[in-house]
């Protein structure tokens, strides 16, 4: 085993885990809640690693499969504290406050020897940097997965398929169409249709602040694709200034059901299936 290996592994297990003790402290945590969960978390990256240096793994780089748990470790630290709204900075602070009960350790053991204190602190600081920098990575990959999946939710939520009637599914649009949206809106519309074996779908545009010839050509595509699943389209919510626009900007709309509200487009769907719905005297 490398001296400043031995140096670094014999700080972090020596003294009855002292070092994780003065770890915590630095922080500065005082409520019993937080302390426990802080002293937990420097508990598992002590013992991973310890783990790696006892491998004998080189302390210039995290790469290598000895060093697996450790990163494995880091990421878990990240990922939580991402899921838990914390910031990158507090979790990086919190990685490097381990320096100080380090630094404290290897001058009690290597007090007489100057050089190999020398050796195993410059170890010491490339390491923690590391694992530092390791979880500002992470940290910012696991936020970024945690906001596309709050994209895909808020999509997926914003584009409900509703069964108005037998037969009749619709779908309120509210908000910009895009193409990432207008995909969901098809998938998850053409799965509806397949599973209630419905023959008539309304698309309620109602909510779409403006219609340009993109969110056009998404409506068209979206209408395509329901006529070849055997289903009929009907689009509403064209209200006068969509209209105007549409005609302005030459988009062919021609072959396509459109009617005014939502109402409108229900009653239409009721007679072409057959239905008549009659007030009472």
């Amino acid at each position: 085993m490398k001296r400043e290996c031995a140096a670094i592994l014999s700080a972090i297990t020596g003294a009855n885990g002292k070092v994780v003790e003065d770890w915590v402290d630095e922080l500065g945590a005082r409520e019993p809640g937080v302390r426990r969960s802080l002293d937990a978390e420097a508990n598992e990256i002590a013992k991973a690693l310890g783990q790696a240096l006892a491998a004998d793994a080189d302390p210039a780089s995290l790469q290598g499969p000895a060093w697996a748990d450790l990163r494995h470790v880091l990421e878990s630290l990240s990922g939580s504290r991402a899921a838990r709204g914390q910031s990158a900075g507090d979790t990086s602070l919190f990685v490097l406050a381990v320096k100080k009960p380090l630094f404290v350790a290897l001058q009690q053991d290597l007090g007489a020897d100057p050089a190999a204190l020398m050796e195993a602190i410059w170890a010491t600081t490339t390491l923690v940097d590391q694992m530092a920098q390791y979880t500002v990575s992470t940290f910012q990959q696991a936020r970024e997965d945690i906001i596309k999946r709050q994209q895909e939710e808020l999509l997926e939520l914003s584009t409900p398929v509703i069964k108005l009637w037998e037969g009749v599914l619709a779908v309120p649009m509210i908000g910009v169409l895009d193409s990432n949206r207008t995909q969901i809106v098809m998938e998850t519309l053409l799965q509806k249709i397949a599973d209630t074996e419905s023959g008539l779908a309304i698309i309620d545009i109602t909510g779409v602040p403006t219609v340009d010839t993109l969110v056009a050509q998404h409506l068209l595509k979206t209408v395509s694709a329901i006529r070849l699943m055997g289903a009929d389209c009907i689009i509403s919510g064209i209200r006068p200034q969509i209209a105007q626009t549409i005609v302005h900007l030459g988009i062919d709309l021609q072959g396509i059901t459109t009617k005014a509200t939502l109402a409108d487009a229900l009653a239409l769907a009721l007679q072409k299936n057959g239905w008549r719905i009659a007030r009472e005297a």
